[in-house]
Parts: C-alpha cells; sequence; structure tokens
C-alpha cells in the first residue's frame, strides 16, 4: 500500500504540473502579509495557493485519465445495461471493481515508475524536477501504445504542432486527449460486442411474445433471467475482466 500511495502521488503531480511547471523561479507563496492598522499584520492567501488547492481537486481525474481506468468503467457500465439491470452491481461495486482491476494492468507501467523516478529520489540520488520527468517517460509508453495515430495526428493537427522526431516527444497537452478518445472508441467499441448477444435474447423473447399473443407483457421482465443465466454459464465476469486485461497488451519499449 505504500508503494501504491507513492506512485499515484507521483504520477498525479508528474501529470497536473506539465514540464513548464518547475521552473527555478517557480515557489508559491502560501501567505501574504500587509501591515495592518495599529501596527499589527494581517494575512491573506495569494492566487498560487488558491490555484494548487484546484489543482489538487483536480488530481485524482488527471491520474485516472492517463490509466486503463477510462475503458474499464465505461465497459463495465455497458454490460451493466446490456443486461438489463442498471443498478445491479452497484455504483460503489462497479467503480471498486474497476479501480482494482486498473492497478493490476498498470502494475508494470506503475512498477517502472518506482524504479526510474520514485526509488531514486527517495534516495535523493536525483531531484525532484528530474524524477517527475522520469515517471512521465513510463506513463507516456503506456498511453502511446493505446492511442491510434489518426487520434494524434488530429490533435495535432488542431494544436497546429510540427511533427515530432520520436514518439516520446509527443507533448501532454497533445497525447492525453488523443489517448482518452482512443480509449472512448475502444470501449464503445467493446460495449457494441457485449451487447450482440444479450440483444438477440431480447429479439428472441419479444418475438415469442407476440406469437402468443401477450403483447402486455414486457419482454424485459421476461429476458432478464435467460440473460443471467447465459451470463453465468459463460462465466462472464472473468471472460470481461480477462478480456479486459488482454486488450491493453504491452506498452511500448
Amino acid at each position: 500500500m505504500r508503494r501504491v500511495a507513492w506512485w499515484a502521488a507521483l504520477t498525479g503531480i508528474a501529470l497536473a504540473v506539465m514540464p513548464v511547471a518547475f521552473s527555478q523561479d517557480a515557489a508559491v507563496e502560501i501567505l501574504r502579509t500587509t501591515p495592518a492598522a495599529g501596527g499589527g499584520q494581517s494575512y491573506s492567501l495569494t492566487l498560487q495557493t488558491l490555484g494548487l488547492i484546484t489543482l489538487l481537486t483536480l488530481l485524482p481525474a488527471i491520474v485516472l485519465s492517463m490509466t486503463a481506468f477510462t475503458r474499464v468503467i465505461i465497459v463495465l457500465s455497458l454490460l451493466r445495461q446490456a443486461i438489463g439491470a442498471p443498478q445491479t452491481p452497484p455504483n460503489q461495486i462497479l467503480v471498486g471493481l474497476a479501480l482494482f482491476l486498473t492497478m493490476f494492468i498498470m502494475a508494470p507501467t506503475f512498477q517502472e515508475v518506482q524504479r526510474v523516478a520514485l526509488d531514486p529520489y527517495v534516495e535523493e540520488r536525483i531531484p525532484f524536477e528530474q524524477a517527475v520527468q522520469e515517471a512521465i517517460v513510463p506513463m507516456k509508453k503506456f498511453m502511446l501504445a493505446q492511442t491510434r495515430e489518426s487520434d494524434l495526428k488530429l490533435f495535432m493537427d488542431l494544436g497546429q504542432m510540427e511533427p515530432v522526431a520520436a514518439p516520446l516527444d509527443t507533448p501532454l497537452t497533445v497525447l492525453l486527449p488523443s489517448f482518452l478518445t482512443s480509449e472512448l472508441r475502444t470501449a464503445f467499441t467493446i460495449g457494441f460486442l457485449i451487447y450482440i448477444p444479450f440483444l438477440i435474447i431480447d429479439l428472441i423473447v419479444a418475438s415469442v411474445l407476440m406469437s402468443m399473443g401477450m403483447m402486455m407483457v414486457s419482454p424485459i421482465v421476461i429476458s432478464l433471467p435467460f440473460k443471467f443465466l447465459l451470463f453465468v454459464l459463460v462465466d462472464g465476469w472473468a471472460l470481461i475482466v480477462g478480456s479486459l486485461a488482454a486488450s491493453f497488451g504491452a506498452p511500448l519499449p
């Protein structure tokens, strides 16, 4: 758990700050004091502090945007809708499963972050600025391995940026939206494939009910047990979770 906390903190800071955030004169002035009437002092928070607090609130979303969480949570949500039980499993269970599956998928990348950035920084062999830059590289490798070239080209063109010499030179301002766009496409593609067998069951049940003249009976009520039965017989959860983990493959060398 200690290692997980370390890499989560370091990865979040690495993404949030971007390359220009760590200049030598980027010290944050937390409190500002001004003389008050009667010889006292008045204290006020600076805009830098307000910006830092705002940034800290965004760190969880930023970190999750760099990982497999987006694809996993969307596929699990679409699975729940396809089965026809929009509240089962509950949101807390679904998010918990997505988080732990994300940790499993991202484990090799996080271990690389710890090896090249966290451990040297803790041992005071490299400064914090260098540790952040080193931590970004494994995350970039993971995102590049999941990002389509067409999405990268789209955002490079929108930003009117020159082509980069190597994939790892892609700026985070381009790589992040490209990665998320590719993840959304992949997640919806997987969701479409998941929907097909459950849709077939719905069509069969609806056709049988129509042929029997039972038009007032909702097909969803009748088809739901058959969907559960199909999902249990094929060991659906293991199949979905295993396929999701395998869909990420290996990061770039």
